[in-house]
């Protein structure tokens, strides 16, 4: 089998042991050693010793069938998944959203009664507020914040609210529960929400929901425009449905994320 690669520093041995283990297929709890070898593209007595190296190692076994994958094959991956951030995970896909709308976007979770961001990508706009990373809001005048406080039930909502905002902004916008709580209903059955001028003047936004494995909403992502140079209709009719294809996208990594064995180890 010829080298895959002719630099000195390549170790052609790491890559065939990584070869064979990919080589073990789904739904087959054991492979042959004539199967490994075909699948994996190498000579019997290559795989052979690859193999035997491997259950030294602790990552194959041998079987009646041949061999089989251990669970320690798990710990290659794991370093890494514990190690990357939600956020991590979801910065690539707000970066391609924001050069889809070309417009900032934002990530912002629930505290107490504000919202505070946890992940942005942002465009050279003039708009009233500062925004960066820890920066606070009101959830209540805020599309981040419909979509989070219309995560929880109607109780918990009427006491989150309750509580003093920490983020020293006095919004436009200041709601009775009983119509927040008819605002937040109707957020809930569409699966987004609109934020005109509620916050702060020239701030217009729409926000989605981002769930964790469990279905849970984790956080929310949006995309902001100056209010003065995007329209209502182009912020719903074009770059909504973007924003909910991204969403989407991320609840998806993340619910692969949580899905994985250990995933949420220490």
């Amino acid at each position: 089998m010829p080298r895959r690669d002719s630099n000195p520093n390549f170790v052609e041995a790491v890559a065939r042991g990584l070869d064979l283990i990919r080589a073990f297929a789904p739904g087959r709890p054991d492979m042959t050693l004539a199967e490994l070898a075909n699948a994996a593209g190498l000579p019997r007595p290559t795989a052979s010793r690859i193999l035997y190296t491997l259950e030294k190692l602790g990552y194959v076994r041998q079987t009646p069938g041949g061999y089989t994958l251990t669970v320690r094959v798990l710990e290659l991956g794991m370093t890494y998944v514990q190690e990357v951030d939600m956020w991590d995970v979801a910065r690539p896909h707000l970066e391609r959203l924001v050069a889809r709308t070309g417009e900032s976007s934002s990530i912002a979770e629930l505290d107490g009664s504000d919202i505070v961001y946890v992940a942005r990508v942002a465009v050279p706009k003039l708009i009233a507020l500062v925004v960066r990373i820890g920066t606070k809001f009101p959830a209540v005048p805020t599309s981040l914040g419909k979509v989070l406080l219309a995560g929880l039930d109607d109780e918990k909502i009427a006491r989150v609210v309750r509580e003093p905002s920490r983020s020293g902004i006095e919004p436009r916008w200041r709601p009775e529960l009983p119509e927040l709580l008819d605002v937040l209903a109707e957020v809930r059955a569409q699966g987004w929400a609109l934020t005109d001028e509620q916050l702060a003047s020239g701030i217009r936004s729409v926000a989605a929901p981002l769930r964790d494995g469990s279905g849970a909403v984790r956080a929310a992502m949006n995309v902001t425009v100056h209010a003065a140079e995007t329209s209502t209709e182009v912020l719903l009719e074009e770059h909504l449905p973007r924003l909910l294809a991204t969403a989407s996208a991320v609840s998806a990594d993340w619910a692969r994320r949580d899905a994985l064995p250990l995933a949420h180890a220490t």
